[in-house]
């Protein structure tokens, strides 16, 4: 099993600002803008209300509520209306896709996805960010793999349901891939009575990944069982020892300022599962999906 630390949402490259951590501590992630998609912001629904209200409020009318959005990942059913047999949905390509694959991750594997985050507020009923706050990455989702299908292989009249998505509707990479999630979440061949899928629905230190008072997003601090050792290999994209220092009671980590998927072999680090395991139990928001 293998546990992918994946960088998902808006950013300072893509969107031009953080995702949002609401007064309350709801956390909701901005899938990042994209021309191509036939979903707009404004059709995307939210526990704050429409998604296209937001973005344009805190982007000072930069992003139109009409701008195509990547929603992907797409986990949370009420995001959109469904049509019969949907899934939540995954899609990777190009060179981060070479990487997933390389990397033999497939059925079984978790995704745990992360982004930039900054608090708001609300000044007479409008969002705006909050003052003297900073970004920080936090792990807002989650998914364990069920499918990894290569959409370049499959028929077009296949999984109709899932024809909505921005990656069905790209031509010309080889590479092009979705992962759909399973309804429970196993671990040692054996289902759990957590969800396979969904999303962390409030902010709490247990998933701020970025250090308190860093002097940038990158630092971070992690469990002390993450630090590699001389038989463990470390996480992807992060083998220069430079960036590991062990600390008492953690791990911090210079993190790759750029980079989408970050793999971790369970394997080696046979405490991951059973840390990712009580995030979700106590920080979760299940889904319910259909056969």
């Amino acid at each position: 099993m293998k546990l992918i630390f994946s960088r998902k949402g808006f950013d300072s490259s893509s969107g031009g600002m953080p995702s949002a951590i609401f007064p309350d501590n709801t956390i909701i992630t901005f899938p990042i803008p994209d021309n191509s998609s036939s979903i707009c912001y404004g059709d995307i629904n939210t526990p704050k209300g429409n998604l296209g209200n937001l973005v344009s409020s805190l982007s000072k009318g930069r992003i139109a509520p009409s701008q195509g959005a990547h929603l992907d990942p797409d986990v949370i059913r009420s995001s959109l209306p469904r049509t019969w047999g949907w899934k939540p949905l995954f899609g990777q390509s190009g060179q981060a896709q070479s990487h997933l694959r390389n990397n033999k991750v497939g059925p079984g594997d978790v995704f745990l996805f992360f982004g930039l985050f900054r608090r708001v507020e609300s000044i007479d009923g409008v969002f705006t960010w909050a003052k003297d706050t900073k970004p920080c990455h936090v792990i807002w989702g989650w998914m364990q793999v069920e499918k990894a299908i290569p959409l370049g292989q499959t028929q077009p009249s296949a999984m109709k349901w899932a024809h909505y998505h921005p990656h069905w509707h790209r031509e010309n990479d080889s590479n092009n891939t979705l992962y759909t999630g399973t309804r429970q979440l196993h671990w040692n061949n054996e289902s759990t009575s957590l969800p396979g899928t969904g999303v962390f629905t409030h902010y709490s230190n247990a998933l701020q990944l970025t250090a308190p008072n860093a002097p940038g997003v990158s630092l971070w601090h992690v469990p002390r069982w993450l630090y590699p050792s001389k038989n463990r290999n470390p996480l992807t994209y992060h083998s220069d020892p430079k960036r590991w220092k062990k600390r008492k009671h953690l791990t911090e980590l210079t993190a790759v300022a750029r980079g989408q998927e970050f793999v971790l072999d369970c394997q080696q680090y046979p405490e991951a599962m059973p840390w990712v395991m009580n995030l979700i139990q106590h920080h979760r928001n299940p889904i319910k999906t259909k056969s």
